[in-house]
């Protein structure tokens, strides 16, 4: 196993995935997003697993994974369902004809709870498929997408399976630096299924047209309809200097245009920082390896230089790593918890602050609809411990947590193993965090640090009260 992907397996990250809305502020794989920070064992598959077939292995690991480690109570049927529905759009052929998502030949069989006889029964519809349906794709594929299936009909949208491709994207977002590509982030619109992008500033995609919120209807007139991520994604990429055609549904207008982007090396930034009015401005895009790091060099070299206070701007940004958000968190916080997980048995965990903070000044964190995961997570924990003014709108309310399995020979699981809670027990899943000064503003992103951008015009005023008291 790469050395990259064993530190992400043992990474807790608090990830988002398909669209959720921070994946608006997008985040492809990811749904950009992955977990705890005790170790994860990989499965002894001598113990768990018999069967010397590859495909049959991903299968067991996946089932056998699901089932110890959901974060809920797993009602097998569910796996059953998801996965005769995704064979049969793999059989419909449902990307080119989307009237048949749901529809096909194969019928779900009846879970009985018995582990052996439900498993036989997943891997049935898989061998059937493999020997009547030929067309439908190679058994690698056909696994694959029985694997995505079952883990879909949980009906949680952050426990997905990745492929080898989404594990490398997902790799690439997490540690930041250069990548092949033309720089943009893509989430599936959870009501329409739409694919929705981001694009990256100062990246190829911004620069031909491409804009915030933009559907992409098909990559090089291929329909992108009822793909998943990772697919539009293998088709977006390619190598640099080559040319993608993109036919896109202006968010703005709702016109519909192909835009020819050339692909280039992408740059993905983390942190944009600068001294403006006499304070320091951050603007943090995710919570990646090097972020904490990233965000202490701006705060002291800004202290440095006289500032009298800080606006840390997690808008948009929808999470990333967990130990992230209690490194930046710690950067404020000087003792005491910051996050604490639950599992589906009871028990907790309880992050606290690593000793790490800077001097103090004014703090006050900018959040909106968007700011998700590990962004919550710190925005909690400093509202909790009346260390910073949270200006802007309520957030996402994405309080699980994703941890990262490896399967034999591909891809891997993300699955939502545990719930978090802020230092006060504060459990922001489905509701948010409504912030301290609730300012509204639209989202699109050309508006933010720009004069239009009235939620940082108010934590200027924030902090230079506080100036002068």
């Amino acid at each position: 196993m790469p050395a990259r992907i064993r530190l992400l397996l043992a990474a807790v990250i608090v990830a988002l995935s398909a669209w959720g809305g921070a994946a608006y502020a997008g985040r492809a794989a990811t749904d950009t997003s992955v977990v705890t920070d005790r170790p994860i064992a990989d499965l002894d598959l001598s113990t768990l697993i018999g069967s010397r077939d590859p495909d049959k292995r991903v299968i067991e690991t996946a089932y056998q994974q699901v089932e110890h480690s959901f974060y809920q109570a797993v009602d097998t049927q569910l796996l059953v369902d998801g996965e005769t529905k995704a064979l049969n759009c793999l059989i419909t052929d449902c990307a080119k004809r989307p009237r048949t998502v749901g529809h096909g030949p194969l019928t779900s069989g009846r879970a009985t709870g018995v582990s052996s006889h439900d498993l036989a029964m997943i891997e049935g519809a898989v061998d059937t498929v493999n020997a009547q349906y030929p067309g439908a794709g190679s058994k690698a594929q056909v696994t694959d997408a029985a694997v995505g299936g079952m883990l879909g009909g949980l009906g949680d949208p952050y426990t997905t399976y990745l492929s080898a491709a989404a594990i490398r994207a997902l790799d690439e977002e997490l540690k930041g630096g250069n990548f092949g590509g033309i720089g943009v982030y893509i989430g599936k619109d959870p009501k329409t299924g739409a694919i929705l992008v981001d694009p990256i500033d100062n990246n190829p995609a911004i620069r031909a047209g491409v804009r915030r919120g933009d559907a992409i209807l098909a990559v090089d007139n291929q329909a992108t309809a009822g793909l998943p991520l990772d697919a539009v994604e293998q088709r977006i990429r390619g190598p640099r200097g080559t040319v993608v055609a993109l036919r896109v549904k202006h968010h703005i207008g709702n016109t519909v245009a192909t835009i020819r982007v050339t692909r280039d090396v992408v740059h993905v930034p983390s942190v944009l920082a600068k001294i403006e009015d006499g304070f320091s401005y951050v603007r943090l895009s995710d919570f990646g390896s090097n972020s904490a790091d990233e965000v202490r060099d701006a705060f002291v070299a800004a202290k440095k230089k006289g500032v009298k206070g800080y606006i840390l701007d997690l808008r948009n940004n929808g999470g990333g790593l967990l130990d992230a958000a209690v490194d930046i968190s710690s950067l404020v916080i000087h003792a005491g918890p910051i996050v604490s997980t639950i599992d589906r048995a009871g028990n907790k965990e309880t992050r606290s602050a690593n000793g790490s903070a800077i001097d103090p000044l004014p703090l006050v964190l900018l959040v909106n609809k968007y700011t998700a995961s590990a962004s919550e997570i710190t925005a909690g924990a400093l509202q909790d411990d009346h260390l910073a003014t949270l200006v802007g709108t309520k957030t996402f309310g994405k309080g699980v947590v994703q941890s990262l399995y490896q399967l034999p020979d591909r891809g891997a699981l993300k699955i939502t193993t545990a719930r978090y809670v802020t230092p006060n027990g504060r459990d922001i899943q489905h509701k948010g965090i409504v912030p301290d000064v609730v300012l509204d503003q639209r989202v699109d992103l050309p508006i933010i640090d720009t004069p239009a951008d009235k939620q940082l015009a108010a934590a200027k005023a924030i902090l230079r009260k506080k100036d002068q008291q």
